[in-house]
């Protein structure tokens, strides 16, 4: 058994923790499914023998995936931010959250089919908006601002002007 992590991000689902947890470890670097462990008896949200948490990690975060029920749902409160190198990295992780069952929203921001969001976010669109040229910095925020996956030869073009 790996040690347990000191801090560990707890996510609530609705009976699919296993399988979101295979997705990610699927889709990102350093990422992977840790451990499953069954409930030792009946609970609200199962019976003894489900599947009661999950332990995953994304990459390189410590999670754990609870199977607690339907009484709650994730929202933009919490996301994932993955820096991402280039188009292609971008492209890849933005297809495959939104490619299984998942759905775009607003500049670089979408949710998996579990209700997790992610912020899928180039490396080059933050050195843009945190540039200290001001006036270019506003220019791509400008036009990250009309997005929903983040086209990065398009911010670099806003802040070139």
């Amino acid at each position: 058994m790996k040690p347990m992590a000191k801090n560990t991000i707890c996510l609530w689902y609705d009976g699919a923790a296993e399988e979101a947890a295979k997705f990610y470890a699927e889709t990102f670097p350093d990422s992977s499914l840790d451990a499953v462990h069954r409930a030792p008896g009946d609970y609200p949200a199962g019976e003894e023998g489900s599947v009661l948490t999950v332990e995953f990690t994304v990459l390189g975060v410590a999670c754990l995936g609870l199977n607690g029920g339907p009484m709650f749902k994730h929202s933009e409160a919490f996301s994932f931010q993955v820096a991402t190198e280039d188009q292609e990295e971008t492209d890849r992780y933005w297809n495959a959250i939104v490619g299984n069952g998942g759905e775009e929203s607003q500049c670089g921001w979408c949710r998996d089919k579990w209700g997790i969001s992610w912020q899928i976010t180039p490396i080059a669109l933050t050195k843009a908006f945190t540039s200290p040229d001001r006036a270019a910095a506003k220019r791509a925020f400008e036009a990250m601002m009309t997005m929903r996956k983040i086209d990065i030869a398009t911010i670099e073009a806003a802040f070139r002007g």
